[in-house]
């Protein structure tokens, strides 16, 4: 049965069954006292007088004025101990190892507190904690004009750091909304001052580095207490519309840069050769200048010579001169005629020579068979044209006689 119910509840929590009682006897026209449910103000007080006692007010048995002294006093004291607990929860806080705290006296910056447990004035003092060692990112995304007027698309990450914790939270006020901006002037900057084949293609690393140049000086004019660590560019693109046509462009000028390359390696290959074959060329007609002018020099010196000597004596000299140049043409013929006065003409043929002209058989000499058949050759050969000469001489005679 329910503690409500009528018939009462001996273990009403609120004391249902006392307070009954008591109503009955103070006030008999209240009939049922057992049957009504507890009264709030007389559960709240009862609440503090129990408070009271616990910490040493009056007893409730002492009368109403007791009562009334005890529990002001036990309501100071229960205050007082709530704001005790307030002011030390207020009093402490805690720093990460990640952050700093920029601390506020009544709006005013007093200091900046490191990593720990740190106390502070409670209601005065306020703590900014700033987390300045977590490397932070923005992704900034573009479309924009380049300097040959051509729209691009550019997706860049910025990553920064914040090293001024004081210029960080006091000197602007949203940050990530700064450097989104920032983010996005440097990079029309530096786009519009660049030819989209180069952003495009070998041009990315550069314009990266120019970005967080300018970006880095905007930020450190702002005061904004932040440090870029790296400025990616994640991609960049012609706009949808037109990256068929785009890319037809790109193949095309690949397809030149290849032809290029291609014509570049033959001209390396075959320039070198034709320098190579031209200064031997130089070289074999720088020999034969020297060859010629010393043969030149020596042909010189060496008429020089025979005319000093050709003047002292001359008629010796002439015949020594014709002796040498019959010996230089008889060492080169193969056949001698011989004048011979008053008789027949005969015709020397010296064998040294005819064995140096004839070819060696598988590079051996002439056998003495070999040599002797030649030699009958070569007797045979004499008497026939002896003969022959003889005929013509006789035929002459006889018609010179008639």
């Amino acid at each position: 049965m329910a503690w409500n119910e009528p018939g009462g509840n001996p273990k009403d929590p609120w004391g249902g069954n006392n307070r009954g009682n008591n109503n009955r006897g103070n006030n008999g026209n209240n009939g049922g006292g057992g049957n009504q449910p507890p009264d709030l103000d007389q559960a709240i007080k009862e609440l503090m007088n129990k408070l009271s006692g616990l910490f040493g007010g009056g007893n409730n048995n002492n009368g109403s004025g007791s009562q009334g002294s005890g529990g002001g006093s036990g309501m100071f004291a229960i205050a007082a101990v709530i704001f005790a607990i307030v002011l030390l929860f207020q009093s402490v806080y805690t720093l990460d190892e990640k952050e700093q705290g920029v601390v506020l006296r009544l709006g005013e910056y007093i200091k900046t507190e490191d990593p720990g447990l740190r106390f502070k004035i409670p209601f005065i003092d306020t703590v900014i904690p700033v987390t300045t060692t977590t490397i932070r990112s923005a992704e900034v995304r573009e479309r924009m004009l380049t300097q040959d007027e051509n729209i691009v698309e550019v997706e860049m990450n910025l990553q920064y750091q914040v090293f001024d914790p004081v210029a960080y939270s006091l000197r602007i006020a949203r940050p990530e909304h700064t450097i989104l901006v920032a983010g996005q002037s440097a990079l029309r900057h530096e786009v519009g001052s660049m030819r989209m084949d180069a952003i495009l293609t070998i041009g990315r690393v550069e314009l990266a580095s120019k970005i967080e140049q300018r970006l880095q000086e905007y930020l450190d004019r702002y005061q904004t207490g932040m440090r870029l660590t790296n400025v990616n560019i994640k991609d960049t693109r012609p706009p949808a519309p037109v990256s068929a046509a785009f890319d037809d462009v790109q193949k095309a000028k690949q397809d030149k840069e290849r032809i290029i390359n291609e014509a570049q390696a033959y001209a390396n290959a075959v320039i070198p050769e034709a320098r190579g074959r031209a200064q031997r060329l130089r070289e074999d007609a720088e020999a034969y200048k020297q060859r010629v002018v010393v043969e030149a020099e020596g042909e010189a010196a060496r008429f020089m010579s025979l005319y000093s000597e050709y003047r002292l004596a001359p008629k010796v000299m002439r015949e020594r001169m014709y002796i040498d140049a019959i010996s230089n043409v008889y060492n080169q013929a193969t056949k001698v005629m011989v004048d011979v006065e008053g008789g027949n003409n005969m015709m020397y043929i010296p064998l040294d020579q005819l064995m140096k002209n004839m070819p060696q058989v598988q590079g051996s000499a002439l056998s003495a068979n070999d040599v002797s058949r030649l030699t009958d050759q070569v007797l045979q050969e004499v008497r026939t044209r002896q003969g022959s000469t003889n005929t013509t001489t006789t035929n002459t005679i006889r018609r010179e006689g008639r």
